[in-house]
């Protein structure tokens, strides 16, 4: 027998109710800060969709906006960005479940009379793999170091493409010496990362970092990585640019110090 889900739309009257990017508990310290980016969004345009499995477990999600509010270190406008898209549990994976959620972005696109759907994709962990994007007829537009793609579904061919801000090295410097990690709402996760990153920093190597919230979309799009929502910076350069766990950041560092 097939494996039943459910896909629900998240808005202001269900949002405390359904779990948040795999978060239940209302009560974690991340849920608490993506609650209220989300309650200012979804004023913006925000669509929010989980997918629900066997004894309403979420297992997947997909979350876009109009890009001009995108938490992403690019410029769409005119376009709907996809910021996150995820299926879970291995026994939903390859369903078809995100292609479904790709294509009600993309048919709710079209009814706003937007010029496509942007997104962006890498290999490494924290964002779909692009693949998922060209088998929607996705095309690559522009990347970024590392393994950064941004691809493009348009609905008019003369529409300008999207792009990444770019100016990375120079936007990294200006954090100057010592250690700063950059966090941002729009991701959950980013709380306790963060927090424990700076807890390992200051008990085994001494160092006071420096905590950069990433508060509304003009500093996404301004950030230093294209992903935008999570950055560890030592003395200007990159040594993450996405969520990492502190046994990872401490490996990182004793080959530095």
């Amino acid at each position: 027998m097939a494996e039943q889900v459910r896909v629900l739309e998240i808005t202001r009257d269900n949002l405390c109710d359904l779990s948040c990017c795999g978060i239940k508990d209302t009560e974690h310290e991340g849920r608490i800060v993506k609650t209220k980016w989300m309650k200012t969004y979804l004023k913006k345009g925000l669509k929010a969709k989980v997918v629900l499995g066997e004894k309403d477990i979420q297992t997947g999600y997909i979350e876009y906006l109009p890009g001009q509010y995108a938490w992403r270190a690019v410029e769409a406008d005119g376009y709907m960005f996809i910021h996150c898209l995820w299926i879970h549990l291995k026994k939903y994976q390859k369903k078809g479940h995100a292609t479904r959620l790709i294509k009600s972005c993309i048919d709710e696109a079209r009814k706003a009379k937007m010029n496509g759907v942007a997104v962006i994709a890498r290999k490494k962990p924290w964002l779909a793999n692009s693949d998922i994007f060209l088998k929607s007829s996705f095309e690559v537009v522009d990347t970024a170091s590392p393994d950064y793609e941004l691809l493009v579904k348009k609905f008019k061919a003369s529409a300008p493409n999207p792009g990444f801000k770019d100016g990375w090295n120079r936007k990294l410097k200006k954090y100057g010496k010592g250690l700063t990690i950059i966090r941002g709402n729009q991701c959950p996760h980013t709380v306790r990362f963060a927090d424990k990153i700076a807890d390992m920093a200051e008990k085994t190597y001494k160092l006071k970092p420096r905590m950069v919230e990433i508060r509304t979309y003009r500093d996404a799009q301004n950030a230093p990585t294209p992903y935008a929502a999570f950055a560890v910076i030592y003395d200007g350069k990159l040594l993450a640019d996405h969520q990492i766990s502190a046994a990872r950041f401490r490996n990182i560092m004793n080959k530095i110090v």
